[in-house]
């Protein structure tokens, strides 16, 4: 645990919300990738360049790159990389908001599971926010207009499976790197990536998750390195924010990427950001403050 004196509030703040401001900025690239690549191709590629500085932070110090229990780190690997990948592939399709919104239902899914699985008591102020949480969602997936179909619920999976990695982490990795843990999602995702791409070879699909791999991958390849090294450079910025400051505090500040995502398509792509939108994401914004500092 963090020492008293280690504790650097408006630093670990800082690098929060700088590191919600690179991720939110970087994903809206990957409905560009998706008009080039696959995302097994993507995976692949981000996993082999990413690779390299995971190893540059475990050179700083930052964490061993070596788990102390595999069989932990690849069940919860696998449960967040499946989740991130659902996320990725809505990204595709749909606008950052609503892929946003269908992702950060995990703090929701943690609470109801942890009661409910785990038998672990919670009060009601975190069941309102429950509530307030899932109201944002299906205000943000537009349910009051047009009920999703399956596409429209992706992100949504991918909220499940992360809450479900997030579990994984508390219950069974408190005592690994986090270092060890980010290496084992990028070769997860390079594993299960892989794996699809041998199965599309010579197909002849054309959407981001059907497409086989596409050689020359010349107009994506700038994308993918920025995907790479901006993803890694927020994960560094999110373990100092863990490190400096009290995890019910900084982990509030993760919904600032509900702020930066959207805005960022806005300014780079011209992406609209209606007002039900932005009831929906407040809506969800409030829950995960709650959670959060209700939380222990």
């Amino acid at each position: 645990m963090t020492s008293q004196a280690d504790t650097r509030p408006l630093a670990a703040a800082a690098c929060m919300v700088g590191s919600m401001a690179l991720l939110g900025f970087v994903d809206n690239f990957i409905a560009t990738i998706a008009q080039t690549v696959s995302l097994w191709q993507f995976l692949v590629v981000r996993c082999a360049l990413a690779l390299p500085l995971v190893g540059v932070l475990a050179w700083l110090g930052l964490g061993s790159l070596r788990p102390q229990r595999l069989w932990a780190i690849a069940l919860r690997s696998g449960l967040v990389a499946s989740g991130i990948m659902c996320y990725f592939a809505a990204l595709a399709v749909m606008p950052i908001a609503q892929a946003l919104a269908g992702l950060f239902t995990s703090p929701i899914f943690v609470l109801l599971i942890s009661a409910v699985v785990l038998g672990r008591p919670i009060g009601p102020w975190r069941i309102a926010a429950v509530a307030l949480g899932f109201a944002g969602t299906l205000v943000v997936l537009g349910v009051g207009q047009d009920f999703p179909g399956p596409v429209m619920l992706l992100p949504v999976a991918g909220g499940l499976l992360y809450a479900l990695g997030s579990i994984a982490t508390r219950e069974l990795c408190a005592d690994e790197s986090t270092v060890a843990m980010l290496a084992g999602i990028l070769l997860t995702q390079a594993v299960l990536g892989s794996v699809m791409v041998a199965a599309l070879w010579g197909g002849d699909g054309v959407s981001f998750v059907t497409r086989p791999w596409v050689w020359p991958m010349t107009p994506a390849l700038p994308f993918i390195a920025l995907q790479a090294v901006l993803s890694v450079a927020g994960v560094f910025l999110l373990i100092r924010a863990y490190q400096w400051g009290e995890a019910s505090q900084v982990s509030a500040l993760e919904y600032t990427i509900m702020i930066f995502g959207p805005a960022f398509a806005f300014l780079l792509f011209g992406a609209p950001i209606t007002g039900t939108m932005l009831a929906g994401i407040g809506l969800i914004m409030a829950a995960g403050i709650i959670i959060a500092v209700r939380s222990s």
